[in-house]
């Protein structure tokens, strides 16, 4: 029988094409807030691309001064690869999400034939002003009557209240698979498999409990933070770890910025909160709080390299790195740059690890 870690990973690996009995939704960027999808009934996916294939069909309709990874996930939609979308939902997190959001609605409207999912935006604002938690209150009611239209079903406080607490749980279980891979228990690769598996969340609970309560081996390598771009897919980690590394954590939305901050109180009003404050991404973040937010985590985890990866047409992460670097270099963690990455690897001609 496959242990819990055997399983998550397959669920990760296997993540497309869907199969699920209920609606399922596809998600686009960090800030669709699942809990709403899983108590309107639903199963969220949220959509990775795939490295090293073509993406033409996507850059045809996005340009390709686009993160490649959105021009990645069009094609995927495109093909039909992600299986049965009923719905699909794109937040605002980056310029990269909103091009495809548009992209999709517009080839919707003109070429129906094509058979893409019905689709809404979703914008949060992350301002720490309370007149951004209001706009965002707004948005998140309209995502609320937009999902009971898809789903017909009620979303009554009782059922936000359950998925709320339903996530809120797993990302309680995913700091402590974190907590196991700074212990060095897992990789950087299986951590993203343990974040990434996709599995109704009660089912996805489980197996993290089960995984918690494993027997795992103990991996030696230099400890690495990485940072700069996010990283979908397992590519980059694992050419990092065969060089000698284990990714010990990393700041960016497909890992530890999933569970850094939780909602609490189950209520709506505390999501929207949530979701206004959460962060710092690179798209989103201020340099000066992306810094000292890299400088704390990568301390957290005792690495001893920090890695700023960056992909190709992601400009965001380059304008955060001196002074990532500099804060770094307070705390005598070195930090290297790894700057125009084509979506899923590393050029490491140039060998930093001994």
């Amino acid at each position: 029988m496959a242990t819990p870690l055997e399983q998550l990973v397959g669920h990760y690996e296997r993540r497309y094409p869907v199969a699920a009995d209920g609606l399922v939704i596809g998600c686009v960027g960090q800030d669709v807030p699942v809990e709403l999808v899983t108590a309107a009934g639903a199963l969220p996916v949220r959509l990775a691309g795939r490295p090293g294939t073509d993406v033409t069909e996507g850059e045809t309709y996005l340009g390709r001064g686009v993160d490649p990874a959105a021009s990645s996930v069009l094609t995927r939609l495109l093909t039909g690869e992600y299986g049965r979308l009923d719905r699909l939902l794109v937040s605002r997190d980056c310029e990269a999400s909103l091009r495809l959001f548009y992209a999709v609605r517009e080839l919707r409207r003109l070429e129906p034939g094509l058979g893409l999912p019905e689709t809404y935006l979703v914008d949060v604002l992350h301002l720490p002003h309370w007149t951004t938690t209001r706009y965002v209150e707004g948005r998140f009611a309209e995502l609320v009557a937009v999902l009971e239209r898809w789903t017909g079903t009620r979303l009554t406080g009782p059922r936000i209240a359950s998925a709320i607490m339903a996530h809120d749980a797993r990302r309680d279980l995913w700091r402590a698979v974190s907590a196991l891979r700074r212990d060095l228990r897992l990789t950087g690769v299986q951590a993203l498999a343990a974040f990434g598996a996709v599995l109704p969340v009660v089912e996805h609970n489980r197996l993290l409990r089960q995984l918690l309560k494993s027997d795992l081996d103990v991996h030696t390598g230099r400890r690495i933070f990485v940072t700069g771009s996010s990283h979908d897919n397992p590519e980059v980690y694992r050419s990092l770890e065969e060089a000698g590394c284990v990714v010990v954590g990393e700041d960016h939305d497909w890992g530890d910025l999933l569970a850094a901050r939780l909602v609490g109180e189950p209520t709506l009003a505390a999501l929207v909160e949530r979701y206004q404050y959460n962060g710092p991404t690179a798209a989103r973040g201020s340099i000066a709080d992306r810094a000292a937010h890299t400088a704390r985590a990568a301390v957290d985890c005792a690495a001893e390299l920090v890695v700023s990866y960056v992909r190709r047409n992601d400009d965001a992460p380059p304008w955060d790195f001196p002074a990532q670097k500099e804060a770094l270099g307070r705390h005598g963690i070195p930090a290297v740059m790894f700057e125009h990455q084509e979506y899923g690897s590393i050029d490491l001609a140039e060998v930093f690890v001994g």
